[in-house]
């Protein structure tokens, strides 16, 4: 083929309706011999064949009949110019159109095209046509032979329009390949001269990474090199001749044995070594791995969480039960995936394991057999919806690092789960997270450690990067990646393997937890958890001035935890305009500031996170908690409405802490200004003498031996709230007014019965008593104790210059 016949028959911009006419002519006239010589020259002229095509068929009122017809005579006689100009675009188009590819020579339509750079018209044009996708693959395959010349393709196009020679590679070539395997869903076994250059592409960076870089582990190397070369002599070739490049005669007899290669394959000095290999040899090498694991723990992250609680589960049954622990409101769970790595083969590789991370354990899911069981027991779809109900929980936060990669390999695994990251809540994906963070010159050094600290066995480390430099930051130490491209399909998984998986998850959740914790020490504002949580905001929004139906916060401020970033400090308020509700894990906290004057809530123990977050928005309330629950619970209210405590300190402690950052003031007065059972603050003042004449008449009533009357409210006489004195708050007492005696004890006018015959006999004769005080809620009593000096002392860091000596009262 000559340059000439691809230069000719430039298009003219024929009308194609006037062609139409012409042929219209001929055809009437029966001169079929000029019709088709004036068809072929007809379309050559034409600026757009396709569109003058359609023109012409449209207008031809028998373009759809076959045989003797005008419109089946032009169509035929263009599929024979096709044919003739296989290397003119517009005849690729016409054929996809027109659908003739069935009746072409592929590799005469797809080489022009290829030439011109037009690889997605190539794709479209085999698309529909499976026998065509595996001539192309194989026509394709063997251009990539190692000894073919790939200019005897390109030599007869030369003078081509739009030639791109310099585009037309093997490199080029093995990319469409792999895309058209995976795309059309080919076996990869039709294309061996591909598949091998890219497995020995694979040998190449094996070797790098365990000759060179030195970071991969022997039995991980090992496994890979088998696994790529396999019984393929030509691979097995190169495998001998890295070998002898990267070690003596010596070195590569081991690895030769190791990744069984044929004796006969050896040179002659390799294969005389291999006779003379000892079982010593063998020894002093587990001696060096022993020493290389115990130096390990040295110089990486280390779980903090004993070995029994990390769990590896095969059944339905042990999944189940870590399902109904994970699955739980206020819960964060550390993610992450495993899979045996593809060396850039074809498609999304599948997930082998699946890593869930909580405060104490870890889970560590066969994804494959756990599948696999499902399918087998008819119920193939169970798994998928457990996944899907943790990822779509707003009130799960779940951590992540590159969670986009990873959810593609889910969906990859099992097609159930392709929608999965589209109804995603309550994510935080860290790799997000750490492009924010702002690492100084020296970031790579943190405890003295830095990319030049080595041991012998391992070379010189390489600059850590991706997780393992942020768990570096963060916590001090980097992960040891050593594990990362293991087989993590091959089972049973070795102990190093599971540490390391363990390892990658939970360390999620230490990161997570200091950022939130100490942002400032990191660079990292005071939005931190806005935008850690959900999706991330592209402007930075400007702070809001809530109004008394939007903030509950009586300073106004944002309650964001402690060292969250500098703030104009609070006006100082009284305890009596600050109202909180308080985790579960905070009761001791709780009651603290309920001793202080603080309105305070309490959930139950049996309460989950979640209703803290109900009552912070129905009553306008700060939500106190700590540690993780508090970024699971902010995200749930509104801004100025959570405020997280160190849990592990005292409650004085913590109660200093929410008073320091709200700038709330206490005074004596405020001491005990609520009932520590209810809440309420409000009390009935109670003479002396009338309390003397209500506990007569209700004993008397009852019986001398009464335990006392529990009133018609949820609280209990006897209910150990404080050990202290409980004062009466004057300002909120009111003489006794509307009492009335029902059956064994007084009644106040709202229904509630006081508990006048807890009180001791002994008490009721202190003459320096005047007054008693009565809870007009629960109807708990309280009068003047002993203790004043004792109670002072113990709140003297929290009261503020008030001197005030109002009496101090003792719990009945």
């Amino acid at each position: 083929m000559n340059q000439d016949s691809y230069s000719s028959d430039q298009p003219t911009g024929q009308d194609p309706l006037v062609l139409l006419k012409t042929l219209q002519l001929l055809w009437t006239k029966q001169e079929l011999g000029k019709l088709k010589e004036e068809i072929r020259r007809g379309f050559a002229r034409l600026e757009d064949p396709l569109a003058g095509l359609l023109a012409m068929l449209e207008s031809s009122s028998d373009w759809k009949g076959k045989g003797h017809s005008l419109g089946y005579c032009i169509t035929t006689e263009l599929q024979l110019w096709i044919k003739a100009h296989p290397a003119v675009p517009q005849a690729a188009i016409l054929s996809i159109k027109l659908k003739l590819q069935p009746d072409q020579d592929v590799e005469k339509m797809c080489t022009p095209l290829l030439l011109q750079d037009k690889t997605n018209l190539v794709e479209e044009y085999v698309a529909e046509y499976p026998e065509l996708q595996r001539k192309l693959l194989q026509t394709l395959d063997t251009w990539c032979e190692p000894s073919f010349d790939i200019r005897d393709i390109t030599r007869p196009y030369q003078g081509l329009s739009k030639y791109k020679p310099e585009k037309f590679n093997r490199r080029m070539l093995s990319k469409l390949v792999f895309r058209l395997l995976e795309r059309f869903n080919v076996d990869s076994a039709l294309c061996p001269n591909v598949i091998n250059q890219r497995h020995l592409r694979t040998l190449n960076y094996l070797f790098y990474k365990r000759f060179v870089e030195k970071t991969m582990t022997e039995e991980n190397w090992a496994d890979h090199i088998q696994s790529t070369v396999g019984e393929n002599r030509w691979l097995q070739g190169h495998l001998v001749q890295s070998l002898l490049r990267h070690c003596d005669a010596r070195g590569a007899a081991r690895w030769a044995q190791h990744c069984r290669v044929p004796p006969e394959m050896l040179p002659q000095a390799v294969a005389e070594e291999l006779q003379k290999l000892h079982i010593q040899d063998r020894v002093e090498e587990v001696t060096k791995a022993d020493n290389y694991e115990a130096s390990k723990k040295k110089d990486y992250y280390q779980l903090p969480i004993p070995r029994e609680n990390i769990h590896f589960l095969q059944t339905w049954e042990e999944t189940r039960q870590c399902w109904e622990k994970v699955l739980q409101p206020g819960q964060v769970v550390g993610v992450d995936m495993e899979w045996k790595p593809s060396f850039g083969m074809v498609g999304k590789p599948r997930v082998a394991l699946l890593q869930l991370a909580l405060k104490d354990e870890v889970f560590l899911l066969d994804l494959p057999r756990l599948l696999e069981q499902a399918e087998a027991e008819g119920e193939k779809e169970k798994l998928p919806h457990f996944i899907q109900m943790l990822y779509s929980d707003a009130a799960i936060t779940k951590l992540g690092y590159g969670m986009s990669g990873d959810l593609g390999s889910l969906a990859a695994t099992c097609s159930a789960l392709k929608d999965t990251e589209k109804q995603m809540q309550g994510v935080v994906d860290l790799l997000a997270v750490d492009k924010q963070l702002q690492w100084g010159k020296d970031s790579r050094k943190v405890d003295g450690l830095s990319p030049e600290h080595s041991h012998e066995e391992r070379g010189v480390r390489q600059p850590e990067k991706g997780l393992s430099l942020l768990v570096q930051h963060v916590l001090g130490k980097p992960l040891d990646k050593t594990e990362q491209l293991s087989n993590w399909e091959k089972r049973p998984l070795r102990e190093e393997q599971i540490l390391y998986a363990a390892s990658d998850a939970y360390c999620l959740l230490e990161i997570y937890e200091r950022l939130c914790k100490d942002p400032e020490s990191f660079s990292l504002g005071s939005d931190l958890t806005d935008s850690l949580v959900g999706k991330q905001s592209k402007k930075p929004r400007a702070k809001k001035q809530l109004n008394k139906q939007e903030a509950p916060s009586p300073s106004g401020q944002e309650c964001q935890g402690p060292r969250m970033g500098p703030s104009h400090p609070p006006a100082p308020i009284s305890p009596q305009e600050f109202s909180v509700v308080c985790d579960n894990m905070l009761q001791g906290l709780g009651r603290y500031l309920r001793c202080l004057g603080v309105d305070v809530r309490l959930l139950d123990n049996e309460d989950d996170h979640r209703k803290a977050a109900e009552i912070a928005r129905q009553e306008g309330r700060v939500i106190l908690t700590s540690g993780l629950p508090y970024h699971t619970l902010r995200s749930q209210v509104g801004e100025g409405r959570c405020f997280s405590v160190n849990c592990s300190e005292k409650a004085k402690e913590q109660a200093l802490q929410v008073l320091k950052h709200f700038n709330v003031q206490v005074s004596l007065g405020d001491i005990f200004s609520r009932c520590q059972v209810c809440n309420c603050n409000k009390y009935l003042k109670v003479s002396r003498e009338s309390m003397k004449q209500l506990v007569e008449s209700s004993r008397q009533a009852s019986g001398e031996n009464s335990a006392g009357c529990l009133g018609s409210q949820s609280c209990s006489a006897t209910e150990p709230v404080c050990d202290t004195a409980q004062p009466g708050c004057t300002p909120h007492s009111e003489r006794a007014e509307g009492m009335e005696q029902c059956g064994a004890a007084p009644v106040l006018a709202g229904d509630t019965v006081l508990q006048v015959t807890a009180i001791p006999p002994g008490v009721l004769d202190r003459a320096e008593l005047t007054d008693f005080y009565c809870c007009t809620c629960c109807g708990k009593v309280f009068w003047e104790g002993s203790h004043f000096g004792h109670i002072v002392s113990q709140f003297q860091d929290v009261l503020v210059a008030s001197r005030d000596t109002q009496g101090i009262y003792e719990l009945s």
